[in-house]
């Protein structure tokens, strides 16, 4: 009898790839965080749910293609209705520890908020803000580093069981 294979949650190729990818991701939520800020005149907090949206997009496809070995599973819209699930679970995540961080530092630590202007341009970044962004972020990271390596791109027998509640 062949052993079987256990995959662990902490494997270095996965958690390098998956890394690359949320990284990607994060970027494009920074970017279109401050530039949402700057067209539709929104403030800092709902842009943060905002550009969490335009991530998903992306994210979803770059962790399809390079993060768990998901590129020929044949199971996209399964994977696409648990990636939902998880991005909604993330999102709370994110909003939770980026407006928690910030008014941790703010209120109760009393810290002043910092903007710098960008060198060679008018735009100001509130260091602050930003800060507490990647803070939320890395703590997203993480639940969806394990959210997705356990649940999303794994038959779990979940999406069977939510077509039958739906029909």
């Amino acid at each position: 009898m062949a052993p079987v294979k256990q995959d662990k949650i902490l494997n270095a190729k996965d958690l390098i790839a998956y890394f690359l990818v949320a990284g990607t991701g994060a970027v494009i939520q920074l970017v279109s965080s401050s530039l949402i800020q700057d067209w539709f005149d929104v403030t800092w907090s709902e842009s943060i749910t905002l550009s969490y949206l335009v991530g998903f997009v992306v994210g979803f496809i770059l962790t399809k293609l390079f993060a768990f070995d998901a590129r020929r599973s044949n199971q996209t819209r399964r994977e696409m209705v648990k990636f939902l699930i998880v991005a909604l679970i993330s999102l709370g995540v994110t909003k939770i520890f980026t407006l928690g961080s910030f008014k941790l530092a703010t209120e109760v630590l009393g810290m002043d908020i910092y903007i710098v202007k960008l060198p060679f341009g008018k735009k100001q970044v509130n260091i602050t803000e930003m800060g507490s962004y990647v803070t939320g972020m890395g703590f997203s990271f993480v639940s969806n580093y394990i959210l997705h390596k356990t649940f999303t791109f794994k038959s779990t027998g979940f999406y069977n069981r939510l077509k039958v509640l739906i029909r």
